[in-house]
């Protein structure tokens, strides 16, 4: 029997249709740096005065840039890790996101939390070119996670809060448990990682991963 390839080729991409973000229903990385948010308050006192952030580029989510200001962290090790990018917009209390690699060097225990939830999170200390903000808390390591418009949790079959598991195909093939979702109007498809996580399982920016389960 003859085989049509042309027709082969069109059937497979019907049943390509419509799986989400992508054609095959993959998730992209975005791995996320050390990295502060501060909040109007504390802007002033690093920086001056009704100082106001500078963007360098837009981040992948809306709303979203990177600064070119560049601050510098210690925790009581006294070894401080400098030109830590600032991240906005401003935000109502500020946060510092680290690794568990900077948490050696700065002998910090900060809690893996959602970006936001810095109640009893750890102490770290910020300076900057016009004065030194301490932060009694505000340092996490930022839990694993998936931003998602409200159309990919559809297609997903996920709803905001989720917890998905997450599948890495590279040279080094992994398994991410506990990888929350968020779901927004505004949001758009991606996993965030830290350099850790992203260095463990040889993942760079835009590589795909694939969500095997839902956690329910």
């Amino acid at each position: 029997m003859d085989i049509n390839i042309s027709e082969v080729a069109e059937a497979v991409l019907k049943a390509l249709e419509g799986q989400g973000g992508s054609s095959n229903g993959d998730v992209p990385v975005g791995i996320s740096n050390r990295h502060i948010h501060l909040c109007r308050e504390d802007i002033d006192t690093l920086f001056g005065k009704d100082y106001e952030l500078t963007p360098l580029k837009e981040l992948s989510q809306p709303g979203q840039f990177a600064c070119k200001e560049l601050l510098t962290i210690v925790g009581p090790s006294l070894r401080p890790i400098e030109n830590v990018r600032v991240l906005g917009p401003e935000r109502k209390a500020s946060q510092v996101e680290i690794s568990r690699t900077d948490s050696f060097t700065l002998k910090v225990k900060p809690p893996v939390r959602e970006s936001g939830k810095i109640q009893g999170s750890a102490p770290i200390t910020i300076i900057g070119p016009k004065g030194v903000v301490v932060l009694k808390e505000g340092c996490i390591i930022a839990n694993r996670h998936i931003h998602m418009s409200i159309e990919d949790g559809q297609h997903f079959g996920v709803k905001d809060n989720e917890y998905v598991t997450v599948d890495v195909c590279s040279e080094r093939r992994t398994r991410f448990y506990d990888v929350q979702v968020r779901v927004h109007k505004d949001f758009r498809l991606e996993m965030h990682l830290d350099t850790d996580d992203a260095n463990a399982a040889a993942l760079k920016n835009g590589d795909k991963v694939k969500i095997v389960e839902i956690q329910r």
